[in-house]
This record gives C-alpha cells, structure tokens and sequence, in this order.
C-alpha cells in the first residue's frame, strides 16, 4: 500500500458521549502509520473460563434465533435477539476489544439479557419494545450483519401520529462494541451536556458500526439503513428527520448532512476534525485528486443554501482539530475550527453571516453558527437552547421542496438535491455545481451548470419552458428529464440512458467506492496461472475480511466462484480474487478490461509487467451487469489504522499494477491511476 509521502504523527481523543464512555488508547498498526487518528483500544486479556462463559451463552441465543428462524418468527424481532448473540461472537473473535474487567462483566448481562429476550420471543411476547427506552437492531444490506441501535421516546408519545425523528451521531468511542453500546442504554449516566429538549421527537442513537473510519462506508450506509429501519417501526414523518452529531459525529455529521442536503429537515453539527492532507502537495496524481471525496467538507459549505444546519462547538475546545494534527506552536480553536471554516466557505459563497460574535445568521442560507462561551470540547446551556429553538423551528416548519436550488459536488457519488441530479460530470474531482431556479408554479426553469455533463430534473410535470445555461431547451413534460451535454450543447435525452461508457452516479470510482454498497467476495477455487499472484490475491482477501469485521462489525458477503449466480452480479458490487486461471470469472470478463493478463505478462497503458509476481487491482463497470461494478484483486485500499480513524483516503485510484510480496498481507504498489470519464487510461 502506498502511503502519503509527508509523515505526520496520529492522535487520537477520548470523548464524552452521551450514555457511553469511550476510551481511547494505542492500537498496533500492520503497516507503516498513515495521517489519520487510527488508534485502537488497549486490552485485558480475559480468563479462559470467562472466554468460555461467553461463548456458552453466545451459543444458547444462536439455538434460540435458529429455533426461531424455523418457526418464521417476525424477522425484524428476532434480529432484536440475534444481535445479542452476534456481540457475543464478535467479543470472542476479536477480544483485544475488552478494554477492563468491567466490559467483560457487562458482555455477561448483555448476553443474558439476549437469552432472556429469545426466551420471551418464543412465548410470543417481546416486551422490549414497549417503555421509553428500547434497543432494537437490523440487519444490514451491506454485509448482512445484524447491527443494534438505540431508540428514546418523547413522554407524550402518540404511536398513531407521525412523529418527527432526531438522528445522533456519536463520538470517538474506540471500545463501544455491541456488548458495551447495549449495556450503556441498560445502565444510562447522566449526559455530559444540557439535555437536548423534548419536543415530541423519536431519538435514535445510532450504533454506527463503532467508529467505521469516521462514518464512512458501513458507518455512512449505517445512518440510512438505522433510519429506514426505525421508519418500518414507528410512524416518522418522513419531512421531519433531523441530523445530530458532535466530535466525529460532528465530522461524519458535515460528511452525510452536506452530502446529503436533500436528506434532512435540518442538521446540528458540534465540533468535527476537518483534513490537513489538503495542504500536502506532493501526492501522486491518483491519490490527490480523491481527497475531494469526503476531506474537503467545508468547501461543500454552498450546500447550505438548502439544508438548515446549525454549526456550534466551545470556545475553549483543546481537542485535535486537524487530521493529521497541527504542527507543534500552531495557533488553533480546537474543533471548533471545522464550523469556522465551514461559515467562512459559505460567506465566500456570497452568503454573509450577521449577528452577535458567538450567533451569526447567514443571509440567503438557512445556516447559523454558535459559539459555546467559557466551554471546552461541549456545548452550553445557552447554545444548547438556541440549537433547540433551531431544531424546533424548522421540525415545526418540515421539508419542502424548494423552488430554488444551489448545489455542489466534486464527485457524481454524491450529487443530487431534491429534484435535480448531477448524474455525470466533465471532469471528475473538480468543482461542479447547479443553480436551478423554477418559476409559475414549475412552468418555468432557468438553470446554470458548471463542469456538469449530465442534469437529471424531476417534479417536472408542469414544465413548459426550460432554459439551461442560456440556451432554450426543448422538453417534454414528465416526472423525470435527462439532459445530456455534448460538444458543449444540451440536448434532452429522450432515452434516458446514457449509452456508451461513462463515470456517472455510484459507477466512478475509485476502488474504494464500491465498498459503499452491497457487496460480494469471490474466492478463487480452480488452478492459478501463478501461484505467487494467487496466494497474495487469497492473503488480500482474508485481511479485508478481517478488518472490515473488527471495524465494520461485519463479515463480508464471500462465496467461491464456482457458487456464483448471475443473481448476484445484479444484487453486488462483486470484487473478484485471483487470476484466470484460478477464478472462472476474472477468465470471464477478462478480454472486456482495459488490461490484458496472460500467463506471462500484464499489459496496462502500454506497459508489460512479467506475470509470474505482477497483477491488476482495479475498479470498472461490470462486464457481466454493468450498472454495477466489477472489482479485480483489492478491498478498500486505506492502511489499517484508517480503518479506525477519521478519514481514510484511496491510496490505488482506479487501478493499479501490484507485486506479490511473500508472506505479506498487501502487496507492493508498482504503478496507478485514474480513468478518465470515458473508463479510459489516461495516456501520459
């Protein structure tokens, strides 16, 4: 794995949350550090018998769950109970997680609690779900992991009535495995801040996969699989759902809530890191341009123009503000600086902020940004009143969707606010934003696109006038309009397929974008052209599966080749194991990837590399479906301990020549890149 050629030290925080107590101390890494807070826990070694006292009852909730599965008990109930049996499993897969003798007392009581749940399932009675606070679980798309969150009602709660929804996003919390998340909820602690008011709002407390390197991949998916999982069990009201986050919940907070605008009827972000590898300039060229994913977040600051978020820390915040941290005498305010760079992003947009020092409102944006006086890493209660009226004005007022719309992206991943869709771009990784006004009750548009090659418009049913950087279009009144750019004119794509290839929405890469959705493992079963290649290819897969679980709380989807449908080339994004020789599929769609590999050479731009030690890594649309992707030889591409810290950056682009290394787990990096637009090498 290649990593960042300026060395900075990582630092980790230990956070207040809210119910839970996280610790935060050093974890090992496999690799050479990279920037980025990935440290782990420090551990107790547990005795032998207490190893055995967990397994045994780990085991008695897997008999309950599978009696229960047979009898077609409700699924959503027995994911309640199998949860419980999961954080057994995952404590003895991975027990360097123990922090202290208490966490594995509380593994105890959580695990006979999960008994005592399976036991009352099968009398047919759950009373877990009646009372005020309740932990449920769901089972995640993903990888199919059972994964728990926590649910708090409001003291005049009416099940009957749609009921608005509060989001939170935790903090730092290194040790918070399921065993301790559950337990924290059974046992609550006071909060360390002022209550948040009770506004008739559902609180869920997401679980967020532990840490999930700063609520990205399953973390990320965690936050939209948690709320669709609550939707199913009480009656939200879709336009009421609000962000909350604070530390790295405040980071991850940034990432979805200004990625996701459209999402939420407003966002309350405390706090955040924000990233300092935008300052290094000597990153490869296929590393450099991917820190516009999700590093970046404060120039996303225009996506404001549609969210009402609220931007708050204290004054006297002494956490790590940067990732990696400042360099030793740099004047900083703590992670307050993430909300003072985001204000100063949007004012540079042309959305002035006014007002006191520590509450300006910004005018043109519903955005607001607060300052906690006398307050370290927290929040006041002052603040913490002003935030509430926040919260309670705009869940008061609802969603709706706006007639004007000012929206930005570096990457088709993310790229929709409410009805329109930025589906592909010129250039990937380079600033593109819409400006979208409708008039006349949506008869009339007026739009302006930047670096945009194809607008995807919806809620146009009454459009009879549409003008899109200055040139009158011709479109035909619907739900849905596609235009697509060509040689510098719109036109409207009657079609509404894009034909050709082209990075568009979640088919752009880089390798690691794949891991943001279901995905499956193929494992090679037949006879490897190269044994070297094979084995290496083998060690690759079994570490992703190993720190994706530890990190993630999950195993992946995995199945041999021989085992694979065309089922699951439509449901997954497949990533693909060995060579030829040993994965019937790599064999398959060999001869349609942008590298040619025989069993003596590789061949990408030109180049030959001698096969015996050489092999592809690489992302590309699905030969076999190609609305997915198809991924050659490679998991996510961050080093280890990004796993488990705030960001973790793609390290192979698009793809890459690698080289066996014996007996190591990641080969050895030879050469890399980026597609162009077209999922075409780049020539020099």
């Amino acid at each position: 794995m290649v990593l960042l050629t300026k060395k900075f030290a990582a630092l980790a925080v230990c956070l207040a949350l809210p119910l839970i107590v996280c610790l935060v101390l050093p974890l090992v890494a496999q690799q050479p550090p990279a920037p980025g807070r990935g440290r782990g826990p420090q551990s107790i070694k547990p005795k032998p018998e207490e190893l055995a006292q967990i397994k045994s009852k780990s085991e008695q909730i897997d008999t309950l769950v599978a009696d229960l599965k047979s009898k077609h008990a409700d699924a959503a109930l027995v994911g309640d109970v199998e949860v419980y049996g999961k954080a057994g499993h995952f404590l003895l897969e991975f027990p360097e997680l123990f922090n202290n003798q208490n966490a594995i007392d509380h593994a105890m009581v959580v695990l006979d609690q999960g008994t005592e749940r399976g036991k009352q399932l099968q009398a047919g009675q759950s009373p877990w779900t009646s009372g005020k606070s309740q932990i449920h679980a769901y089972y995640s798309e993903i990888d199919g992991s059972v994964q728990p969150y926590h649910i708090s009602l409001p003291e005049n709660y009416d099940p009957a009535k749609p009921t608005r929804l509060y989001v939170w996003m935790h903090g730092r919390q290194n040790n918070t495995t399921e065993s301790e998340f559950i337990f924290g909820f059974m046992n609550p602690r006071p909060p360390g801040n002022a209550p948040v008011a009770d506004q008739g709002q559902i609180q869920v407390d997401l679980f967020g996969r532990i840490n999930s390197a700063g609520w990205h991949w399953a973390g990320e998916a965690d936050v939209f699989e948690t709320i669709a999982a609550v939707k199913k069990r009480f009656k939200i009201d879709d336009k009421r759902v609000m962000l909350r986050g604070f530390s790295m919940g405040g980071e991850g907070g940034w990432h979805v809530a200004l990625h996701h605008p459209d999402e939420f009827a407003a966002a309350e972000i405390g706090a955040g890191t924000w990233s300092r590898r935008m300052e290094v300039t000597d990153l490869p060229a296929w590393q450099a341009p991917t820190r516009e994913i999700w590093e970046d977040m404060e120039h996303y600051a225009l996506n404001i123009f549609n969210l009402p978020l609220a931007g708050h820390d204290g004054d006297k915040d002494n956490q790590t503000p940067t990732v990696p941290p400042p360099p030793p005498g740099t004047p900083n305010r703590g992670q307050l600086e993430s909300s003072l760079r985001t204000r100063a992003q949007l004012e540079k947009e042309g959305y002035p902020c006014k007002g006191e020092p520590n509450f300006l409102r910004c005018e043109g944006a519903p955005g607001i940004f607060l300052i906690s006086q006398d307050t370290g890493h927290g929040t006041s209660p002052l603040v913490r009143t002003q935030l509430d009226a926040f919260l309670k004005e705009w869940g008061d007022k609802g969603q709706t969707s706006p007639d004007h719309i000012r929206f930005m992206t570096y990457t088709s991943r993310y790229n929709r606010d409410y009805w329109v869709s930025l589906d592909g771009l010129e250039k990937e990784y380079v600033r593109a934003d819409v400006d979208a006004k409708r008039t006349d009750g949506g008869k009339t548009y007026d739009i302006k696109t930047n670096n945009v090659a194809r607008l995807v418009l919806r809620e146009m049913n009454n459009a009879k006038s549409v003008k899109v950087d200055g040139a009158d279009m011709k479109v035909k009144a619907g739900p849905e309009v596609t235009l697509v750019k060509t040689a510098g004119v719109w036109k409207a794509d009657k079609n509404g397929a894009w034909s050709g290839l082209h990075k568009t929405h979640a088919l752009q890469g880089p390798i690691d974008d794949a891991f943001i959705d279901p995905f499956l493992l193929v494992r090679p079963t037949g006879i490897p052209w190269n044994a070297a290649v094979n084995e290496q290819a083998l060690r690759q897969l079994a570490r992703f599966d190993r720190l994706w679980a530890k990190f993630f709380r999950g195993h992946p989807y995995v199945k041999d080749d021989k085992d694979v449908t065309d089922a699951d080339f439509a449901k997954y994004q497949v990533v693909l194991f060995g060579d030829p020789g040993s994965n019937k599929w790599i064999a398959k769609v060999a001869a349609k990837l942008p590298v040619k590999w025989t069993k003596d050479s590789v061949t990408l731009a030109g180049k030959d590399y001698p096969a015996n030690e050489n092999f592809p890594a690489l992302i590309y649309p699905n030969p076999l479906h190609p609305s997915k992707y198809i991924v050659i030889n490679s998991g996510l591409t961050i080093p280890d301990n990004e796993y488990n810290g705030d960001y973790g950056m793609p390290r192979w682009g698009d793809y890459a020549i690698v080289k066996a290394k014996d007996g190591a787990e990641v080969p050895d990096l030879v050469t890399a890149g980026l597609f162009d637009e077209s999922w075409q090498i780049v020539k020099p």
